[in-house]
């Protein structure tokens, strides 16, 4: 059993997206071209939630910090995957799979926990308006913002050192095309039980529980739009809410099939593709979501591209 634990030291295959290799390189256009736009929406998010001065409130700063993890979070597995596809070579080294592992999961859980800390500021704005602008000071921002990163942080600590000691079976064959854990829990041997469970309670943890604690809260959110008198008052409130709520079921439904369910998913082809939605799909369409069917995101673009031309 050392020995083979030993081999891994070698590094790893990625099986890769799809079992058909002439389908390799239509992936690696599509994923490029989300990769790049997942780039730029982000990267448009953060800088105009720094440079306008309208846009200097708790929701986009919460916003900026979630683009600065989808940017992160791509940027941790979609190269690999590129170089991967591009060529025969679909090898990654140990200390690359070990990193990809651990940053990963870090930023995922993050992504959990900031997205009920979203769920938190569209509950005070909207049920407890007039204690808002108190209550969500910079201070408890930076607090809140801090407990997501290093809530993550710990979560990745203990999950991937947990999954690196398993005893490896000897192969090196990821079937997937990251390093993540219900991939490499596939790699052991002997009874995986206790491990198994171990890491299903941390996962429930990290899913199940913040998402049961955002949905609580829309119910609360819901009560409070309804009593609002005005048709427009409520259809603003209906909107600031319905692109988080859009982006919590992208990430966390895909996240619960992906970690949750792995051992009850028979077609590895379909966790393949639900990997593939969480890590490349969801970071893409996050900053659509929220620019599309936010006024004060696009007036605050075209006031950037404003005096840009002015400049010019």
């Amino acid at each position: 059993m050392k020995g083979a634990n030993n081999n891994s030291l070698d590094g790893f295959i990625l099986m890769g997206v799809s079992d058909h290799p002439q389908l390799e390189m239509i992936f690696f256009v599509v994923i490029l071209f989300s990769y790049l736009v997942t780039l730029f929406g982000n990267s448009t998010i953060i800088l105009l939630s720094c440079l306008d001065s309208r846009l200097h409130t708790p929701m986009y700063f919460f916003l900026s910090n979630l683009s600065s993890l989808d940017l992160a979070f791509t940027t941790s597995s979609v190269p690999q995957m590129l170089i991967n596809l591009w060529g025969p070579d679909k090898s990654i080294s140990y200390g690359g799979c070990v990193t990809q592992l651990y940053v990963f999961l870090w930023l995922g859980a993050t992504e959990c926990i900031l997205l009920v800390v979203m769920a938190f500021d569209r509950y005070m704005a909207i049920c407890r308006p007039l204690h808002y602008s108190t209550t969500m000071n910079p201070r408890l921002c930076w607090l809140l913002a801090a407990i997501a990163w290093l809530g993550g942080l710990g979560n990745s600590v203990i999950q991937s050192t947990f999954t690196l000691q398993l005893p490896l079976c000897g192969h090196r064959r990821v079937d997937n095309f990251l390093c993540e854990v219900p991939a490499m829990i596939k790699l052991a041997c002997g009874d995986m039980s206790l491990n198994e469970a171990v890491l299903n309670g941390i996962c429930t943890f990290f899913t199940a529980v913040p998402l049961s604690i955002i949905l609580i809260s829309y119910c609360y959110i819901a009560q409070a739009v309804l009593k609002i008198p005005s048709a427009e008052g409520r259809r603003k409130a209906f909107n600031t809410c319905l692109s988080h709520l859009v982006v919590v079921f992208l990430f966390y439904g895909s996240a619960i099939y992906g970690y949750l369910l792995p051992g009850k998913t028979s077609n590895q082809g379909q966790g393949k593709f639900i990997s593939l939605f969480y890590s490349v799909l969801t970071p893409m369409v996050n900053p659509l979501i929220y620019t599309l069917r936010n006024k004060e995101v696009k007036r605050a673009l075209r006031r950037l591209l404003g005096k840009r031309r002015e400049v010019n």
